[in-house]
């Protein structure tokens, strides 16, 4: 299998001398195309660091980061932000969906910033995936917590990206709506060949990936295949 993402060294420190604060203190893995991995932590051991880290939202105090080969702090922000918009999906746990647009509308926002056509049979199969047919006009508000998440998997399935990042995506879902969501992610990451790395502080829903990754005190601690 080919390594998709691979992180080398990767540091992210705040403040200086006693106050140091390492948030991420040499943190090396990499992750295979296809794959779905979760990284559990408890708060405040890194893992949300990370991901900004994974996705170039924030710059690292030392190491790399490659994104199919390509060394993404290398690169300047602006063209930084254009890799992320056409190769990283995003999805968080308040979901960040616009309110004044509907579902479709929202699913196809990146892919109208990036002035790109829509791939309309792509889009419909991704749809019809997440069960949001009939939703495809409401508006945000007019939408339930887990419809709103589906919603937001599918624009950052949308513009094709070759990772997926999801911050606590079940965050603010109850149990029964959090394995729904967490299902339909799996089967849309396997059905559309997306690499996903979600972050979580829940051992239970990490079973759901395939190799979980443990961090501590900004530090991996074991990434267990299952």
């Amino acid at each position: 299998m080919n390594i998709v993402l691979r992180t080398v060294g990767l540091k992210k420190h705040y403040g200086a001398g006693e106050n140091m604060v390492r948030a991420l203190d040499g943190v090396s893995l990499a992750v295979e195309e296809g794959a779905f991995v979760s990284v559990v932590g408890t708060s405040g051991s890194g893992k949300s660091t990370l991901l900004h880290m994974l996705g170039g939202l924030d710059r690292p105090t030392d190491g790399t980061v490659e994104i199919g080969g390509k060394d993404i702090f290398a690169m300047d922000d602006d063209a930084l932000t254009i890799f992320r918009r056409r190769n990283i999906g995003f999805v968080f746990q308040s979901y960040n969906l616009v309110p004044v647009l509907n579902a479709e509308e929202n699913i196809l926002l990146p892919i109208r910033l990036d002035g790109n056509a829509v791939d309309g049979a792509y889009i419909e199969k991704i749809i019809e995936t997440l069960g949001l047919s009939e939703k495809r006009q409401s508006l945000p508000g007019q939408l339930s917590g887990g419809q709103q998440q589906r919603v937001a998997i599918a624009r950052a399935l949308a513009a094709k990206p070759s990772i997926l990042l999801a911050d606590e995506p079940t965050g603010n879902l109850d149990s029964r709506t959090s394995l729904d969501v967490l299902g339909l992610l799996k089967v849309s990451g396997e059905r559309f060949g997306q690499t996903i790395v979600m972050i979580t502080h829940n051992e239970e829903f990490a079973q759901m990936a395939e190799r979980i990754i443990h961090i501590e005190d900004g530090r991996i601690l074991g990434g267990a295949s299952r």
